[in-house]
């Protein structure tokens, strides 16, 4: 069963680790709504489907042909992801009067935490660096053209709103639960509604931020998209160095885009007292990765441009 990272830290009696994880899926609108499966052992392998089988019509006595669905293996390895956070014993006996200093030292390795994961979420590459996982570009592959990777122009072009229908469409088995773009993007799409004398439909979500939707699909921003992208013939060649920006259409659960991680989601594990100076250590970790189950879940608006 897939749980979203709120519904799992209500499972957990720690308060130092719902503390954690509320900090974390406050300030991320991808950890709000993905969903992450519990996996024994240190990877998953599934096939991802790639064609259904074919369909036709017959007539009496026609000899029936058989078609069978493809499918690619894919296999995706749990990565560590964490960090050590310490506090200094005295400052912590003697600056601890207004505010709980080891809480927010964690807090703050948490939002860093937070940091890295999205980063990784959208351009991890397994190839050039094996400690980390597939992002979105990999796994979608930006790089090469095909049905669920949309350019605006061949080399890059300003956004419309038929361009972001366009994306939605692509994506296959209802409609996409997150449109993820950067900030640029966003106002992107707010200008071009209110050029059109429309208005953009939005409400608050269970943490109080609002949150603006384009027909009927929420739209996520995340600072780890960059605005930089190169964009030729079509497709992606290098993500810094020119002027285009990405926009992500995810479906979110399990069979679409979906989150991996080892039973316990993240844990903050206290070292104690360190022998080499006069503090004690908190091991904030996860071991994390990224399922695509199905390659029509998500699709790529690729070279948009301001």
């Amino acid at each position: 069963m897939a749980l979203t990272l709120a519904e799992a830290s209500k499972l957990s009696n720690d308060i130092l680790l719902q503390g954690v994880v509320e900090t974390i899926v406050k300030e991320s609108q991808i950890l709000q709504v993905m969903p992450f499966v519990e996996i024994v052992g240190n990877g998953l392998t599934y096939n991802q489907e790639k064609t259904l089988p074919g369909i036709d019509f017959y007539d009496v006595g026609d000899t029936w042909s058989e078609s069978t669905p493809t499918f690619e293996q894919k296999i995706a390895n749990l990565k560590i992801m964490g960090g050590d956070a310490d506090v200094d014993n005295f400052l912590k006996s003697t600056r601890s009067n207004v505010q709980d200093l080891e809480a927010a030292v964690v807090e703050l390795k948490a939002k860093a935490l937070k940091d890295k994961f999205e980063d990784t979420f959208i351009y991890g590459d397994a190839v050039s660096n094996g400690k980390q996982f597939d992002g979105l570009r990999k796994l979608i592959n930006t790089g090469t053209a095909g049905s669920q990777v949309i350019a605006a122009g061949a080399g890059g072009a300003s956004l419309t709103l038929s361009m972001l229908d366009q994306l939605i469409d692509a994506v296959r088995g209802g409609k996409p639960g997150l449109l993820l773009m950067s900030r640029r993007s966003r106002r992107k799409i707010n200008a071009l509604i209110r050029a059109s004398g429309g208005m953009i439909e939005s409400e608050r979500d269970s943490w109080g931020n609002f949150v603006q939707y384009w027909d009927g699909v929420p739209l996520g921003v995340s600072d780890w998209i960059l605005d930089t992208h190169v964009v030729a013939d079509g497709v992606e060649t290098a993500t810094t160095g020119g002027a285009c920006s990405t926009i992500y259409a995810l479906q979110m659960g399990e069979g679409a885009l979906c989150g991996l991680t080892a039973p316990g989601f993240i844990t903050v594990e206290p070292i104690g007292s360190l022998e080499t100076k006069d503090a004690s250590r908190n091991r904030i970790k996860w071991y994390v990765s990224l399922a695509l189950f199905s390659t029509v879940k998500a699709a790529a608006l690729i070279g948009v441009q301001d």
